[in-house]
């Protein structure tokens, strides 16, 4: 349990001081804003694969036993968490995470009409989808941990956007996106105008979901999805 609490306060210190605005900004001007990119994100997946790798070895501790219904959840669930990540880390989208930079002033990619904040939206949707089906103290910590992550970045995107874009046009963007998935679409504040690149990303998210489903999930984690099926 202490590899694995170890490695949770690790993934989380490198999603607080790398991201903070003074630190990311003296390691953008560093590195160049590709590298980067590149180097927090190669840093978070081997924080991840740590984090999997001691939670496959912490003591089993159940809260409630998974039922084969509670497997459905993620089944369901998961398709949506990969096209939110994909498209949004592919979209042009000056408000939030994305490994795109934005075109001229004001663009946005389409998956930002659904929701400012996709790429969280896909994690929020990743941790809480896998909680039901893993009753166990460890998952509880690791999901829930995640989901709290996600949540807990989305009003710190937010003002941040707001000092980079000015209180006027931050006040225009925010009037016509939201933080729920289609709310501003639900509420005619906004209208989805689908391109070749969101049709592309989604594409490749669903893809790769059947992938993970089929396989993937059974390579990389070690337990089959499709198994309690």
């Amino acid at each position: 349990m202490t590899n694995f609490l170890l490695a949770i306060f690790a993934f989380l210190l490198a999603h607080v001081i790398p991201p903070a605005p003074p630190v990311r900004t003296r390691l953008i001007a560093l590195l160049g804003r590709p590298v980067y990119l590149f180097a927090y994100s190669f840093l978070s997946i081997l924080l991840l694969v740590w984090i999997i790798v001691a939670a496959r070895q912490a003591p089993l501790i159940y809260l409630w036993y998974p039922a084969p219904w509670q497997a459905l959840v993620p089944v369901i669930a998961m398709p949506f968490a990969f096209w939110f990540i994909t498209a949004g880390l592919a979209a042009q989208n000056r408000l939030s995470i994305t490994f795109r930079r934005s075109g001229e002033a004001g663009a946005h990619g389409p998956i930002t009409a659904i929701t400012r904040h996709p790429v969280l939206i896909g994690f929020l949707i990743w941790s809480l989808a896998h909680i039901p089906p893993n009753g166990d103290v460890v998952s509880l910590i690791l999901f829930g941990g995640m989901g709290l992550l996600a949540l807990a970045g989305i009003p710190v995107l937010d003002r941040r956007a707001r000092r980079r874009l000015g209180d006027g046009e931050w006040a225009t963007v925010r009037a016509q996106t939201s933080v729920v998935p289609f709310l501003a679409l639900i509420e005619g504040r906004t209208h989805l105008r689908m391109d070749r690149d969101f049709w592309l990303w989604t594409s490749l998210g669903l893809a790769f979901y059947v992938w993970f489903l089929l396989q993937g999930h059974r390579l990389l984690i070690g337990v089959d999805p499709m198994a309690w099926l």
